[in-house]
Order: structure tokens, then sequence, then C-alpha cells
């Protein structure tokens, strides 16, 4: 077996191994009910269904999930038909969880998304929208790390191999010119593959130098002494690019369309009321934090975290396309055909019926 299968190979198993581990710790497992999603009297079912159940992560950067439970909207949206939460760590554990049935439709990274749609020979999912764009940081050690030569030969953290974060790291670090072998992270930079929850305690105790994360990790990082070296939006053009789409089993969308635009229709409507009202959101979303986790965010880390992220429909295509030909230049993927990955028409209907502009899949859509 040549050298680079063996490799992406490994890597399937890697990325499927989390899903365990998760449901050991009680991730990927249903969340508590937050007693702000109650049907309303007299809603109905849609399609007679009893529940849809839907991922995503413990991150600010899925503050349209958060706030959208917190808040009510999807539950409003969904009539009868309740919402069963699952919380994740990292996109692959969420991926696994979907392919398996154990979910519906999940916000998602874009590498996981990109990752498990190639390997299922594009079989298992569609991207239906977009969520959020920034919210990425490199967080070092500023005692051992004063510029970004510097990184070189540190030891740097990113969430689990294959995710989003790990990829962009990866690229940007060959971008410098270092090798890393993207298995096993060692090479110029030493990769340590973190939870989330895990890396600010990694990062106190001297065993990382320094993490590539999503938010509220990487203010979490800052709040203990570390100094934002590069924010990841910085290398965007118009400092935009996906950290957060929506994602649905194509064989769930096929017999429910009209649950998956209400999905839809409940993410519109709170990305709309997070951008009118930033302040009750960060707060809404800190609240289910807390419920999910079991700690609320404090002020020095939730404000900085949440200004960071901006929450958008728009999937912003184009930068999927460019984050995987990342993970084919980090040596996570072997060239991918992406075309079908999308399908907006249901999110366009919606944001039609919203009087909202309509948004482009790059070429990359279901025809």
């Amino acid at each position: 077996m040549p050298a680079s299968s063996a490799l992406r190979r490994s890597f399937a198993v890697a990325a499927a191994l989390p899903l365990l581990t998760l449901a050991a710790c009680g991730y990927g497992s249903q969340a508590k009910d937050d007693g702000a999603a109650k049907v309303a009297a007299g809603a109905k079912k849609i399609e007679g269904l009893d529940t849809v159940k839907i991922g995503y992560f413990d991150n600010l950067t899925h503050g349209t999930a958060l706030v959208g439970m917190r808040k009510g909207f999807l539950q409003k949206a969904l009539g009868a038909t309740r919402v069963e939460p699952a919380v994740f760590n990292a996109g692959p554990s969420e991926i696994e969880a979907l392919n398996s049935q154990s979910i519906d439709i999940g916000w998602i990274g874009p590498s996981p998304a990109i990752n498990g749609y190639t390997k299922a020979d594009g079989k298992n999912l569609r991207i239906i929208g977009g969520s959020a764009s920034g919210g990425v940081k490199l967080v070092v050690n500023p005692d051992k790390i004063k510029s970004l030569k510097d990184v070189k030969g540190k030891r740097i953290a990113t969430p689990q191999l294959g995710n989003t974060q790990d990829v962009a790291f990866l690229n940007w670090a060959a971008d410098q010119g270092w090798k890393i072998d993207p298995q096993s992270g060692k090479g110029d930079v030493t990769v340590v593959r973190s939870d989330n929850k895990v890396t600010p305690d990694a990062y106190k105790a001297g065993s990382v130098d320094g993490a590539w994360v999503p938010e509220p990790t990487a203010s979490k990082l800052v709040a203990q002494g570390g100094k934002v070296l590069l924010d990841e939006a910085s290398l965007w053009p118009d400092k935009k690019f996906v950290i957060t789409n929506i994602i649905v089993r194509q064989d769930f969308l096929k017999k429910h369309p009209k649950v998956v635009e209400a999905v839809l229709k409940g993410s519109v409507e709170t990305n709309k009321w997070i951008n009118a009202h930033p302040d009750e959101a960060k707060a809404a979303a800190n609240e289910q934090l807390e419920e999910s986790s079991g700690k609320a965010l404090p002020a020095d880390v939730l404000d900085p975290a949440w200004k960071s992220i901006r929450f958008t429909d728009d999937p912003l295509a184009s930068t999927l396309n460019t984050e995987a030909e990342h993970a084919v230049k980090a040596g996570l993927l072997e060239k991918p055909n992406l075309k079908g990955i999308y399908d907006l028409a249901p999110l366009n209907k919606v944001l039609k019926a919203e009087g909202e502009p309509t948004v482009d899949d790059a070429g990359l859509g279901v025809r």
C-alpha cells in the first residue's frame, strides 16, 4: 500500500475514535433541556415527526445554535417537533454521529464536512447553510514565543486531528516552510491534538506553548496570560472565512424537507436577532454554555471572544473550496470532488420569504 494511502486510511480511523471517547465523557449525547425551548400551545408536528436530533459544539463559533437553543428560535420554528440536542467537541466525531444517524442536522466546521463528504463519495451529507465566520486565533506563551518564527520547535495544540483548526494550522506551518507529519503531528513544530476543554489546563501546566483554537478557548488562554500572535481572519480576503456551517443527512433532507426548512428558518431568525441584539445574544450564548458545560464564561473571556465572530447565513462557499485545498496540501485529503456538497435551495427559499438576499454555492451545489 502506498504511504499516502496508508496515511489517509490511518487518518480516517483516528478521526472516528473520538466518538467513543466523547460518549464516555458525556459528549455527543443528549444535552439538557434548558427549559427555554418549550413547545407552544397548539403547535403541530411538522411532517408528523416527533423529534429532530441536532448537533453542535460548546464553542462560541457555534453561537447560532447556542442562542437558537437558549432563546427558543429553533423550537418555535419546529412547532411540536421537539429539538433533541447533542453536544460535541470537534467535527470528526459529529460526522460519525451523522453517519450513524445519531443526529439529523448539525452545526460543524468546514474541514470535517469536506472530509466526511469525500470519504462517503458524496452520499452522506449536504451543507445547507452558513452560520459563522472568524473567531479563530493562534495564542502563545509570550515568554517562549515572541514572533511568528519562534513557533518553530514549539508545541502547539489544535482541537483534533483533521478538524478545521488542525488543517488551518498545518497549512499555515507549511507556508512558513516547516515540515510536519500530519498524522503524528511531529516535525519542525509538534502539533498536540487536545480537547478544547483540556487545552487551557495544558497551557497553564506548560505542556503546550500555544494553541490554534476557536473561541472561547482562545480568549481563555489570553486570560491566562497568553498573547494573540495571529488572528486567522487576517489570512483571508476581506477577513471572511467559513468557520461554521449547517449540514444535514441527505436521507433526512429527502424525507423531511419541511423540517429542514424549519430549522433553517430558526437559524436565519436567530442570526438576525444576534446581529440586532449583540449584548443580549452574547448573554444568551453564555447561558447555554453554562447549561451544557456546567460553567459560564467570565467577562474577560466572553467579551473579546464574542467580538471576533461574525454571524452570517452565507456559507461563504468559495472559502470552503480553499480550505479543501489546504487539507490536500496538509496531506490529510486527496484532491476532492466537492460538486454537490451544497444544497442551498431550502435556505434561499427561507431568505426570500424573509426579504433577505440569497446566497451562492460557488458552483458546488447539487444539480
